[in-house]
């Protein structure tokens, strides 16, 4: 078994990344755990005060959960991956029954900030993208899947997620094995990445 994280700042092609480095491995070998699945449930914060909640800070992260469930799959044991819905900020009571696999990638971005997390990883990728390019990549995405106006967006950019980036998302990458310039498009990068995974299946 290979245990991989995969972090960097938001809309950097994390996901891009993984999507490729999955398609590219048999079918069934890679359990993928999205950190977005292990934000702490914030169900009883009353609504007006939801919108403050700072999903780009460490605190905003169940890491006990995440620690135990991976280190249970690396025992060759089944877990229940919780889900999380943005729009109530809440755990919801669904759960994805998940089975172990030959490759494990924790994927989200502060996957490398935990200790006790990362000392679990083989291989540690820190996926990095121009700011501005990042910028864009938000926009498009919260405007579409979390209908948010662009303005909102670059307000919670500036307020949010361009700190929290530098402060916690950016010195991540000093933890890297390997950091993947230009995201999704650095074909070269995903290449090395999945010959390096195979080698080790």
């Amino acid at each position: 078994m290979i245990i991989i994280g995969i972090a960097g700042g938001t809309g950097s092609g994390k996901t891009t990344v993984v999507r490729k480095i999955i398609e590219s491995l048999p079918q069934g070998e890679v359990v993928l755990l999205p950190q977005d699945s292990y934000y702490k449930d914030s169900s009883h914060v009353p609504d007006d005060q939801k919108q403050n909640i700072n999903f780009d800070h460490p605190d905003a992260f169940d890491w006990p959960l995440l620690s135990q469930q991976v280190a249970l799959l690396r025992q060759g044991k089944a877990i229940e991956q919780p889900t999380y819905s943005y729009l109530t900020c809440s755990r919801l009571p669904e759960t994805i029954h998940i089975e172990p696999r030959e490759v494990i990638i924790i994927e989200g971005i502060l996957a490398l900030c935990d200790p006790e997390l990362r000392a679990m990883m083989d291989l540690k990728v820190f996926v990095d993208a121009d700011p501005d390019e990042r910028l864009i990549r938000v926009i498009q995405r919260d405007v579409v899947e979390r209908g948010r106006t662009a303005e909102a967006v670059m307000e919670r950019y500036t307020r949010v997620l361009k700190p929290m980036h530098l402060q916690f998302i950016e010195p991540c990458k000093r933890y890297a094995d390997l950091i993947v310039p230009e995201g999704g498009s650095n074909q070269v990068a995903i290449d090395i990445l999945t010959m390096y995974i195979k080698r080790h299946l």
